[in-house]
């Protein structure tokens, strides 16, 4: 007797859990997420997920993996105008807070001792290249490493999100005031 699922019900529950566990990690981070809660939501037996995972680490990077083709698709960079492209990520997660939170899990709970997430390395590699190009081209300072950029961009981007609380106070409300500080901060720093 098989255990796996028949070829089409494969791809629709894997979808299915890694929707469901996009939700339960973002909420409760890799620590606190619970496989019984994903499994419950996908409306799949728990056993499933070992199957197409393996655990419950395998699961949280074919999560993060989606969220990081997600961001690619939705912000694409421009390494010719940073700036506007630090704009698009904060529009993005403006419309999607979960991924922030999402990414937030990932930084505190992902140990040094796991491998590191290949689709994360490669879109990071591919920033950090165009970069380069673009400081090579006279179109971004050389004040900084392409990986410093790429680390300034992404940091100021989301600033907003790690914030506490007693700050968010003191700070502009708006939105659009919000992303128009990050583009005029990224605009001054990244001069050539």
């Amino acid at each position: 007797m098989s255990h796996m699922p028949p070829a089409g019900d494969a791809q629709e529950t894997r979808r299915r859990l890694v929707e469901a566990a996009y939700q339960e990690f973002a909420a409760y981070g890799i620590a606190g997420a619970r496989v019984d809660r994903v499994a419950a939501t996908a409306g799949v037996n728990k056993a499933l997920i070992y199957f197409h995972f393996s655990n419950k680490d395998g699961l949280f990077a074919a999560v993060f993996e989606q969220l990081v083709g997600q961001a690619l698709s939705e912000a694409p960079m421009d390494a010719t105008n940073l700036p506007e492209y630090a704009g698009r990520l904060f529009d993005a997660g403006q419309a999607h807070p979960d991924a922030l939170r999402l990414a937030a899990w990932h930084r505190l709970e992902r140990s040094p001792d796991q491998a590191p997430l290949k689709a994360v390395l490669d879109a990071n590699q591919s920033k950090i290249d165009a970069i380069a190009e673009a400081q090579a081209a006279g179109h971004v300072t050389t004040r900084f490493t392409a990986a410093e950029v790429l680390a300034l961009v992404l940091t100021i981007a989301n600033m907003w999100s790690v914030l506490t609380p007693e700050l968010h106070l003191s700070a502009p409300q708006d939105p659009a005031t919000r992303r128009a500080l990050v583009v005029a901060a990224l605009t001054t720093l990244l001069a050539p």
